[in-house]
């Protein structure tokens, strides 16, 4: 696939009773590496007045930061006694940096160029992360989980074809189309902006319709 390769993305957490958003125990989830990207970072806007909290970057083999994700209303949680209503309402959104085609960082090979279905895809699998059934034999997650993960990969790959509907959602006020489907286990959006960013979000228990998003003014306050 040209637009939406899983080289350089970091891998999404198994479930697990220890996990915390992106798989990053709490006292990781710093600021630090978001300050290290060259890109800005987006959130939902103003008009969301709940939590807003952290998950983590993605890097190159470089360092250098390629994407990262940002928390809105209740924090996910992972843990199977915690099932159905009851896991919380929340979005997140995914920055992604706009790339063409290029060669990776440590110069061994050629990376692909990003897109919104590279933001649809680490959407779909973010989702994927903390909506698995909570009823599932623990030796049947991971297949589970790869088997799902896959089909996300293959809806990302293909923005255009029947799973995806598009809505028209306020990017720093300015109306911009996005690419949309809903799931039993929640919504996933993609689509880009002006500013040089595909972004990505996913949720559930909080309407995507109603959602905007903005540049991040100050990205310590979500610490």
């Amino acid at each position: 696939m040209e637009t939406t390769s899983r080289v350089g993305t970091q891998a999404q957490p198994t479930p697990s009773t220890t996990s915390t958003p992106e798989g990053v125990p709490a006292a990781r989830r710093t600021v630090d590496g978001y300050l290290r990207a060259p890109f800005p970072w987006y959130g939902l806007d103003e008009a969301f007045t709940g939590p807003r909290w952290l998950m983590q970057v993605g890097t190159a083999a470089d360092g250098t930061v390629q994407h990262g994700s940002t928390g809105h209303g209740d924090e996910p949680t992972t843990r199977p006694e915690v099932a159905g209503p009851e896991r919380g309402r929340f979005a997140v959104v995914v920055t992604v940096a706009a790339h063409p085609v290029r060669r990776s960082g440590d110069g061994t090979g050629v990376l692909d160029a990003t897109t919104a279905s590279s933001a649809a895809w680490l959407a779909g699998s973010g989702l994927l992360a903390y909506t698995w059934p909570a009823q599932l034999d623990h030796a049947l997650r991971s297949e589970w989980l790869d088997q799902q993960t896959e089909t996300a990969f293959e809806l990302a790959d293909d923005l255009d074809g029947p799973a995806w509907t598009t809505l028209s959602l306020p990017v720093d006020g300015v109306p911009r189309p996005f690419h949309y489907r809903e799931s039993e286990f929640g919504w996933v959006l993609a689509g880009s902006t002006a500013g040089g960013v595909h972004l990505g979000a996913y949720g559930r228990g909080m309407s995507a319709y109603g959602l905007g998003f903005s540049v991040v003014a100050d990205i310590s306050a979500y610490a």
